[in-house]
């Protein structure tokens, strides 16, 4: 089941005090990037976020959660509501990750 836009653009609103949030279709559900980082995705009108050990610690007890077929899982954001907490969350997981891969 591909996500609805209607939930890609809430998601986004959500997110939308982060200045370099951006997003890219891929397969019928979207990637998210946060200044050039993949942080996490909507998939399955889901928002799922790289295991991170900054996501899991603001999220203690979250499910993992395979965002299609064949792929590692991610954890599950339940508080989408919660702007200041996406926010922080967004935020922290970009920090917790590796730098992007240098294109060739």
């Amino acid at each position: 089941m591909a996500s609805s836009k209607k939930f890609l653009s809430f998601i986004m609103e959500q997110l939308s005090e982060l200045p370099e949030i951006a997003f890219r279709p891929m397969m019928g559900e979207y990637v998210l990037y946060y200044r050039d980082k993949v942080i996490g995705g909507v998939y399955d009108d889901r928002f799922l976020v790289k295991p991170a050990a900054a996501a899991a610690s603001l999220m203690p007890g979250a499910a993992f959660e395979l965002p299609y077929e064949d792929e590692r899982p991610m954890l599950m954001v339940r508080d989408v509501e919660n702007r200041d907490f996406l926010k922080k969350l967004v935020e922290a997981t970009y920090d917790d990750l590796p730098p992007p891969k240098k294109k060739k």
